[in-house]
């Protein structure tokens, strides 16, 4: 056939007519513009295209009981091309929305200090999106708390809560599992883990019981969130048997959940963290999927679980093209979280939510972490509006080249006091004593003996404070906010630039992640199309949030 054209030439058809042997009605037909934006947008519906008067129209209807049509009618054409129904729920994994309890293959990844809260995961949790609460830096009996209000709003979830490596402070992680125990938390993000330890051991394997077919039933449910192979292979392969044998000494399991746990994985979920904010690698969406899923896939065939893995995708993505490339790359499901963390939901200030609603993809850096600071660990921050990176720099740099408060030259040591400080560094060890006798006796009482670790911990007390100044709003330090954010926000901020979501306080999560996903299956169904010789227009392209899902 020649090459056929809409009026306003949106759509090409550029080869031959299949022989779908599929038929629609003319009276169906609609040929304008808006009728065939409209029609894409209804992902819900299948789509066909066919040719009337000349001209390229669609339609949602094939036509009934064919056989019975004259082929030659002028009332009945043939289907040229067609998209499927493409549902945004229907997106991602099964298996991974069937163990969850949700109806999309959609996690809100933990941020941390509450940033991910109890309204943010409760938000998400009621439409049926998997959300964890950032428990990371905080206290245990505010991480009780924040779990029973979750409990009592969902009750049978979905909802996880963050379990992060703390490598310098390990009573944290262990009274962190034990409250996870204690309250029934039946699923966790594990985050920045750098090697196995023995506390998400004791979280995964105390969940281990048998049924009476002899299955195992694994009530403790692990999503490992990893940018690291050698990392991802310890949470792919069962649990280490040195843990297994000490918590079993211990009493913390069974003897018949350390035979269990030899047969199951360390998580059900790897998340392959690309470049997020937050603790990153900064590794490329693009390289690290695949190979986390080729790896998955090896160890498949080493130890052929009964259930395998399954492999999500974060770091990276804030559009629905980034959302879309990771499905069509393997993902069982997509994480987001600096896009989260500009929505009204967020425990973060409003002050902060307004700068990461303008923030682009250029306006993010790295800084020293608070929690890995001793070991040069770094985490991706927000520099625009800030001065936190310059200074967090300044002071691994002082750590780096000093043995301890005392050795730093009186010039440098007032510099510090005054412009990131603001108080004598004596008054401060003064506060993070008091701080580490309440929160880690141990941890004070190795300090106190190592001037090097002293200085760790003085410094520590800024790089702390300072993602809590960011989250209340604290008034004065603003230019000290650590604020966690990687380059997608910058990405989704460009992409709602023209929309209704480019007001902050428009954000809502579950809002936002149902635009992604259906933009992400609109934009399938636009492929769908080009794989059989249709050109579509520039204007057609791109997925634009026009309204809310919640009006």
């Amino acid at each position: 056939m020649t090459q056929s054209t809409n009026k306003a030439a949106l759509i090409e058809i550029n080869k031959q007519q299949i022989d779908w042997n599929w038929q629609v009605a003319a009276s169906t037909l609609s040929d304008d513009p808006v009728s065939l934006k409209k029609a894409l947008l209804a992902t819900d519906k299948p789509l066909y295209l066919a040719k009337l008067n000349n001209e390229i129209a669609v339609t949602h209807q094939l036509m009934s009981h064919q056989e019975d049509v004259q082929p030659e009618s002028a009332s009945v054409l043939p289907v040229l091309a067609f998209a499927q129904s493409i549902k945004a729920e229907e997106l991602g994994s099964a298996e991974f929305k069937k163990a969850h309890g949700v109806k999309y293959a959609y996690h809100g990844g933990a941020m941390a200090n509450g940033i991910a809260s109890v309204e943010l995961v409760i938000a998400l949790g009621k439409a049926g999106l998997l959300c964890s609460f950032g428990a990371a830096g905080l206290i245990p009996d505010v991480i009780e708390e924040s779990i029973k209000r979750i409990q009592v709003a969902l009750p049978n979830g979905p909802f996880a809560v963050n379990l992060i490596h703390s490598p310098s402070e390990p009573a944290l992680e262990s009274g962190a599992v034990d409250r996870f125990l204690k309250l029934g938390v039946n699923t966790v993000e594990a985050s920045a883990f750098l090697a196995l330890t023995e506390h998400i051991v004791h979280y995964r394997v105390a969940g281990l019981s048998q049924n009476p077919d002899g299955s195992i039933a694994i009530k403790n449910k692990v999503i490992a969130k990893v940018s690291r192979t050698e990392v991802a292979e310890r949470f792919m392969s069962p649990a280490p048997q040195k843990f297994l044998t000490k918590l079993l000494t211990a009493g913390k399991i069974t003897a018949l959940q350390a035979e269990l746990a030899l047969q199951v994985p360390m998580a059900d979920d790897i998340t392959a963290e690309a470049d997020s904010g937050g603790h990153t690698d900064n590794r490329p969406f693009l390289t690290l999927l695949p190979t986390i899923l080729k790896q998955r896939d090896q160890l498949q065939a080493k130890y052929n679980y009964v259930t395998p893995l399954r492999v999500g995708a974060g770091g990276g993505i804030g559009t629905p093209e980034s959302a879309l490339a990771a499905f069509n790359m393997g993902a069982a499901y997509i994480v987001l979280g600096s896009v989260n963390q500009a929505c009204v939901e967020a425990g973060a200030s409003e002050h902060t939510r307004k700068l990461l609603a303008n923030i682009e993809m250029a306006d993010v850096t790295m800084a020293p972490a608070a929690d890995m600071f001793e070991m040069g660990v770094k985490l991706q921050v927000v520099k625009r509006g800030s001065m936190f990176a310059m200074r967090a720099n300044k002071l691994y740099e002082l750590y780096s080249n000093y043995p301890s408060i005392e050795a730093i030259p009186a010039l440098e040591r007032e510099k510090v006091e005054k412009q990131i400080f603001r108080q004598n560094l004596d008054q401060v060890w003064d506060i993070t004593k008091a701080f580490f006798h309440e929160r880690d006796p141990d941890m004070l009482a190795r300090a106190l003996n190592d001037p090097k670790r002293k200085m760790a911990l003085i410094f520590r007390w800024y790089l702390g404070l300072s993602s809590r100044w960011s989250n209340i709003g604290e008034k004065g330090r603003e230019m000290d906010y650590q604020i966690w954010a990687g380059p997608s926000l910058g990405a989704f901020n460009s992409w709602v630039k023209d929309s209704y979501l480019v007001d902050y306080q428009q954000r809502n999560a579950v809002d936002v992640a149902l635009h992604l996903l259906t933009g992400a299956a609109y934009l399938e169904r636009i492929n769908q199309l080009k794989y059989q010789g249709v050109t579509v227009h520039n204007s057609l392209l791109n997925y634009h949030p026009a309204h809310s899902f919640l009006s």
